[in-house]
């Protein structure tokens, strides 16, 4: 995506018009309309302005993607109640189906005494909570999977 629909998608999420970010730049509405166009750049000093009034920031606002964002603020914003209600397993089995039928091929009990292990030695030596270690070490296999290539 270009860095002219990343301020338009940013400027649309903001609720703000051309006419309303120009005011507040102290440019013209013709200027936004070109940096969103890709016809021109704002300079760095604007871009600061610019990623400040849309609340994100440079990095952001280079890379803004509104779906990426939306999917974020959608998960900041469901209650740890309604967290709870969500089939998780079910929903990202949509996206990636062996989450819905690898018990039927797995040992699971196998990998859960270690596991287990693991989920003990982070709560004992770093004194976290079941939900915390567990979230833990899921970050720690995340990490693991990204680096799985640099590592073999």
């Amino acid at each position: 995506m270009s860095l002219g629909n990343n301020l338009f998608n940013a400027r649309k999420k903001s609720g703000l018009s051309q006419e309303e970010v120009a005011e507040k730049l102290g440019v013209s509405r013709q200027t936004i309309s070109k940096w969103e166009l890709d016809e021109t750049l704002p300079d760095i000093c604007q871009s600061k302005h610019l990623s400040t009034l849309y609340h994100l920031t440079l990095d952001e606002l280079i890379e803004f993607d509104i779906e990426v964002k939306e999917i974020q603020q959608m998960i900041e914003n469901t209650s740890e109640k309604v967290s709870q209600k969500i089939d998780w397993t079910g929903v990202w089995g949509k996206k990636y189906p062996v989450l819905t039928s690898y018990q039927e091929k797995v040992e699971v009990d196998e990998y859960v005494t270690s596991l287990r292990k693991l989920l003990d030695s982070l709560k004992t030596r770093y004194g976290y909570d079941d939900l915390d270690a567990m979230l833990v070490l899921k970050d720690i296999l995340s990490h693991a999977w990204e680096r799985r290539e640099s590592l073999a």
